[in-house]
C-alpha cells in the first residue's frame, strides 16, 4: 500500500519519503536464513517486515474480491512494467512467485528513486510528530529511532497487518482505533500429489495440468453461534514459512515460486473470530484481537519446542482428538514437533478446534483424502489480516482525531492481500493530493 501510494503521488509530481523498519529487498533475504536455519527472529527484518512488507516473499497471487474499489488493472499493469510475466495481463488468477517479485519491486523502487521519492530503509518511525495548526492538532512527520526527525505535509501510515507497536503509537496522539474481526487457525499441507488426483481425476500428472488448487468455505455451529470456517492463501507446489515477528511466538504463512513445482500443497485453514468471540474472553478496547492472537502464538512457540520448530498434528489423529507421535515430511524447512495442535488452540479460550473438525469433515466429502494421515495441521496461522482498524473519514481517507494523518492498507484494516492494498495505496494518494492541491489553493 505504501509502494502504491508513493508510486501514484510521483505520477501526480508530489513528493514524498518511503520510510521502513526493514531492509531493502536483497539485505533482507538474510534475515529469511536466519529465520529458516537459525530459528532467530529480527523483529525488524523478516517475512512480515522490509521492502515490499509482507507481500514480497509470500508467492504473489495478485486476485482480489476488491474489484468494486478503484483500478485493479492499474495496479496488476504496474507490475509488469516493472518486470512481471507478462501472463499476468491476461490470467484469470494471475500470479508472480516469490522469486520474482524481489526484482519487481526493486525495479520499482529504483523507477521511483529516478522520480525524486526518497527511501529510508532501514529506518525505524518510534513516534509521530504533532504540531497545532490553525487552532487544530496536526501531524506534522515522524521520529526515528536514530533521533532524526522527517517533516512533510502529511503522513501515510502503511505499516500491515503485524506491526503491533504502531496502533498505540497512534493512539498515544488522539488517533481513533477500533477492534475488528479477523480468523485464527492453522496451516494444513498435503503432498501436492494428492491435491492433483482429487481435483483432477484420472487426468492427474498430466504435463500440461498446473498444480491443482482449492478454496473450501463451512459455516459451523458451536458454543457462540455460526462462524465460517475456510481456506486462506491456498499454496499449490509451495512452502510453509515462518512468519513470526516476535521472539517467543510461533506464526506460519505460505508461498510459492512462480514454477510451484514443490512436492507439497499447504493453505491456511481458519476460523472466522468475531467482535462477540473476543468481548466474551474478557478482552476489551481496541487491541483486544492482538491479545488473543499473541496467545495462541505464544502456546505455538512453546508446544513447538523452540527454534521456531511448529507444533503439528497428522489430520486423522487431530479428528480423533489425539496427540501426533509422527508426522508426515514437510516444506517447513525449521521443523515440525509432533503433539496435539487442539491444545495449542485450546489457548485461544475459543472452540477453534471443534470449529475445524466439523469442517474438515465436509472437506473431506468435497476432497476425497482431504482429511487422511498423508495431511497435517501446522500451527499456527494467526496473521490472516488485522484484528484492528484505524477508522478514516470516508470522504477525505483522513484518520480520525488527528489531521494530516492518512491510514492506509493491511494494518489499517483496508487491504487483504497485494491487490487490495496496492488499490488503497492509490486511493489515498488521490484523496492525499487532493488535500494538498486545496492547501495551495
Amino acid at each position: 500500500a505504501g509502494l502504491y501510494c508513493a508510486y501514484e503521488l510521483a505520477r501526480h509530481g508530489v513528493a514524498s519519503i518511503v520510510v521502513d523498519r526493514g531492509k531493502l529487498v536483497q539485505a533482507r533475504r538474510r534475515d529469511l536464513k536466519g529465520l529458516t536455519q537459525h530459528g532467530t527472529v529480527d523483529p525488524d527484518s523478516n517475512y512480515c517486515f522490509g521492502e515490499g512488507g509482507a507481500g514480497t516473499f509470500s508467492d504473489g497471487k495478485l486476485y482480489t474480491r476488491a474489484h468494486k474499489r478503484g483500478d485493479v488493472r492499474d495496479v496488476i499493469e504496474i507490475l509488469a512494467l516493472h518486470g512481471a510475466p507478462a501472463d499476468i495481463l491476461v490470467d484469470a488468477r494471475p500470479h508472480i512467485g516469490s522469486n520474482r517479485l524481489p526484482k519487481v519491486l526493486t525495479a520499482m523502487r529504483e523507477r521511483l528513486v529516478g522520480l525524486g521519492v526518497r527511501f529510508e530503509l532501514p529506518a525505524k518511525v518510534v513516534a509521530l510528530l504533532v504540531e497545532d495548526h490553525r487552532g487544530a492538532r496536526r501531524v506534522a512527520g515522524v521520529r526515528l529511532a536514530d533521533g532524526r526527525e522527517l517533516t512533510g505535509r502529511a503522513v501515510v501510515i502503511a505499516t500491515g497487518h503485524s506491526a503491533r507497536d504502531v496502533w498505540p503509537m497512534l493512539a498515544a496522539i488522539g488517533v481513533a482505533l477500533e477492534p475488528k474481526p479477523f480468523a485464527l487457525g492453522v496451516r494444513i499441507e498435503h503432498p501436492q500429489a494428492l491435491i492433483d488426483r482429487a481435483q483432477y481425476g484420472a487426468a492427474a500428472g498430466h504435463p500440461r495440468l498446473a498444480a491443482a488448487s482449492y478454496r473450501l468455505a463451512h459455516t459451523t455451529d458451536a458454543p457462540g453461534g455460526p462462524r465460517g470456517v475456510f481456506s486462506f492463501c491456498m499454496c499449490p507446489g509451495g512452502w510453509i514459512v515462518p512468519a513470526a515477528t516476535e521472539p517467543d511466538g510461533v506464526v506460519v504463512n505460505g508461498m510459492s515460486l512462480s514454477r510451484r513445482d514443490s512436492p507439497f500443497a499447504n493453505s491456511g485453514l481458519v476460523v472466522a473470530i468475531e467482535l462477540a468471540d473476543v468481548a466474551a474472553l474478557g478482552l476489551t478496547g481496541p487491541m483486544a484481537g492482538v491479545e488473543l492472537q499473541r496467545r495462541i502464538e505464544v502456546a505455538a512457540a512453546q508446544a513447538g519446542g523452540g527454534a521456531l520448530r511448529a507444533p503439528a498434528t497428522r489430520v486423522t489423529d487431530f479428528l480423533a482428538g489425539r496427540a501426533s507421535t509422527t508426522v508426515p515430511a514437510s516444506s517447513y524447512v525449521p521443523g515440525l514437533t509432533a503433539t496435539d495442535i487442539g491444545e495449542v488452540l485450546a489457548a485461544s479460550g475459543l472452540p477453534l478446534a471443534a470449529r475445524l473438525r466439523a469442517a474438515l469433515g465436509r472437506f473431506e466429502r468435497q476432497l476425497r483424502g482431504y482429511a487422511s494421515g498423508d495431511a497435517v495441521l501446522v500451527g499456527v496461522e494467526s496473521r490472516t489480516s488485522s484484528p484492528v482498524r484505524v477508522p478514516r473519514d470516508p470522504s477525505t481517507l483522513c484518520g480520525m482525531g488527528v489531521a494530516g494523518l492518512y491510514p492506509a492498507g493491511e494494518g489499517a484494516g483496508y487491504a487483504g492481500g497485494i491487490m487490495s492494498a496496492g488499490v488503497d495505496g492509490i486511493e489515498v494518494a488521490e484523496a492525499l493530493g487532493t488535500h494538498l492541491l486545496a492547501q495551495a489553493a
